[in-house]
C-alpha cells in the first residue's frame, strides 16, 4: 500500500470516530439544558428513593416581583420561573439537619452555595445560593428556609429532619413578608 492511502484511511477513521463520539454524547444530554449525562425527564421514569425521604426545593421567585430592587449585575442569574431547584424527593440520612441536606444537595446538583459559621447561634448562616446573596434585592433580602410550611426562628443547622419533611429554601426581598415567613414586628 502506498503511504498516501494509509494517511487517507487514518484521517477517515479519525473523522468517523469523532462523528460517532459526538453522536453518542448528543444522545446523553437533555435538550432543555442540565448537565451532560442527565436523563431527559420526559423519557426516563422517575424512581423514588427507597427508605425514609424528604423533599427539598430552592426558589428565588420572589425576586421576579422585585426586579427593580435587584442588583443589576445579578439579573442574568434569575431563572424565568424562579426555580433554582424544583421540588425533589431525596433519601434522608440519619440525623441530618436542614443545613446538612442543603449542603449535600447543592454539592450533588452543582449549585453554588456559600455559608459561614455563626458561633453565637451555633448554626451555619447561608450567605448565598446560586450566587444570590443577602442584600442583593434590598436591605432585608436573603435566604430563608421553611419545613412543612413553617419558618423556624433558629438556624438551619439546628433543625433535625424527620421522614416526610418538606424543606423549602426561598429568597426573600422583604424580610420574609413576601414569602409568608416575616419576622418584622407590627407597628
Amino acid at each position: 500500500m502506498r503511504r498516501k492511502d494509509i494517511n487517507c484511511r487514518s484521517i477517515l477513521l479519525i473523522i468517523l470516530a469523532a462523528v460517532l463520539t459526538a453522536a453518542l454524547f448528543a444522545g446523553c444530554s437533555s435538550p432543555g439544558g442540565g448537565s451532560a449525562g442527565s436523563p431527559d425527564a420526559a423519557s426516563a421514569p422517575v424512581q423514588e428513593p427507597e427508605g425514609d425521604t424528604v423533599t427539598m426545593s430552592i426558589s428565588c421567585a420572589s425576586i421576579l416581583e422585585h426586579m427593580d430592587s435587584l442588583d443589576p449585575d445579578k439579573t442574568e442569574l434569575i431563572p424565568e420561573d424562579g426555580w433554582i431547584l424544583e421540588p425533589v424527593t431525596l433519601p434522608l440520612e440519619e440525623g441530618e439537619s436542614v443545613f446538612d441536606l442543603l449542603l449535600r444537595v447543592t454539592r450533588e446538583k452543582k449549585i453554588h452555595m456559600e455559608y459561614s459559621e455563626a458561633p453565637l447561634y451555633g448554626s451555619a448562616y447561608i450567605e448565598g445560593i446560586h450566587n444570590l446573596y443577602e442584600f442583593d434585592c434590598g436591605e432585608v433580602s436573603g435566604w430563608m428556609y421553611s419545613v412543612n410550611g413553617w419558618y423556624p426562628n433558629y438556624g438551619c443547622s439546628g433543625y433535625k429532619l424527620e421522614p416526610g419533611d418538606v424543606v423549602e429554601w426561598r429568597f426573600t426581598c422583604d424580610g420574609g413578608e413576601d414569602i409568608g415567613g416575616g419576622y418584622m414586628p407590627e407597628e
